[in-house]
């Protein structure tokens, strides 16, 4: 007995979906992470830290509207495109990640302007701000605030982006061929 028919369109846009929806999720939660260490933790992030997000702030929207392209079954060129175009986000965002780790392990040179303002007591005028930025040291970049078994935030950011560029890469080819 044969198998029923299906829509080859219609099972790689339903794939297109999934995968889509699982980055935009995946995604929203390491942002979320990051957030949770800075704000609840008291994490502060550098320069580099903050500049690795981002490319997840650009590819949280883009793989959602790959979601909604394939939702919609709209043309799959939409969809791949989308996800190709969060393939190249997390792409750059591992090149940021892996500059940073290597910045950390001392591979080569940071910016020599890696410092933000870490906030401290709400200055009232001039004066207070100035006195709180020149009594306010802020974090380098060559120096992992943690390491996890092993990697530092940067490190760990070079494992998730670039799983999340090949699952982008991935699901952008499904159909295609």
């Amino acid at each position: 007995m044969a198998a029923p028919h299906t829509n080859s369109l219609l099972v790689d846009g339903s794939r297109q979906f999934v995968w889509a929806l699982v980055l935009a999720v995946g995604m929203g939660g390491v942002i979320a992470t990051a957030l949770f260490f800075e704000h609840g933790l008291g994490y502060t992030p550098c320069a580099l830290c903050l500049e690795q997000r981002e490319p997840y702030y650009v590819a949280i929207p883009v793989a959602l509207v790959a979601a909604i392209s394939a939702w919609f079954v709209w043309p799959g060129c939409i969809s791949r495109g989308m996800l190709a175009i969060t393939g190249l986000l997390m792409t750059y965002g591992l090149v940021l990640a892996i500059y940073h780790a290597g910045v950390e392990w001392q591979f080569w040179a940071g910016p020599t302007d890696c410092a933000v303002p870490t906030g401290g007591a709400a200055a009232t005028d001039t004066t207070s701000l100035l006195n709180a930025l020149e009594s306010t040291l802020p974090p380098s970049c060559d120096q992992a605030a943690g390491r996890f078994l092993g990697l530092s935030f940067a490190g760990w950011n070079v494992l998730t982006s670039a799983a999340f560029a090949f699952v982008a890469f991935r699901a952008a080819v499904v159909g295609a061929e």
